[in-house]
């Protein structure tokens, strides 16, 4: 169950940046985009901005992991659907593709519980299609507790389903 403030009736594009100081990134995205944080936890924050349409996520990692500038800001990206049949079409869309992909049904992550379908582009950024099933769930978790995302070259990715 999802509560209403939540609840997206379009898709949206995800962004999801890995940040060392989530208070300074809160207080610097709030002015930037004229919103608060839908959702605050240890570590994490997201911002539903409703112009531009964006679901912007920022995930607190260390300064050695994040480094400076604009490597290592992506931590990956996303497109929010409102349904679990948008996960699914986004499914098909890519199997139809030829395209190698991979299913979280059901998921806990970034303290949510989704469905979810993964690809990589041929860069090997992360791409998630994903729906929001309970926005908090009794078990909620951190970001990093899902699967492991794997990469384009078959080496395991940091951790979870927003590493």
């Amino acid at each position: 169950m999802t509560t209403a403030a939540t609840v997206t009736t379009t898709s949206r594009v995800q962004l999801a940046l890995n940040v060392t100081d989530l208070e300074a990134s809160i207080a610097f995205y709030s002015a930037m985009f004229g919103v608060e944080p839908a959702k605050r936890r240890p570590g994490y924050a997201n911002f539903a901005v409703s112009e531009p349409p964006l679901k912007l996520v920022l995930i607190e990692t260390t300064e050695e992991q994040r480094g400076t500038g604009a490597a290592g800001a992506l931590n990956h990206l996303g497109v929010e659907v409102p349904s679990v049949e948008g996960v699914t079409a986004a499914r098909e869309r890519f199997a139809d593709a030829g395209l190698a992909a991979f299913d979280e049904n059901d998921t806990t992550c970034c303290y949510a519980l989704q469905d979810k379908v993964w690809v990589h582009d041929p860069a090997g950024a992360p791409w998630e299609v994903y729906t929001v099933k309970d926005e908090n769930p009794a078990d909620a978790r951190p970001a990093t507790a899902s699967i492991e995302v794997l990469d384009v070259s078959g080496q395991k990715a940091a951790a979870g389903c927003c590493a």
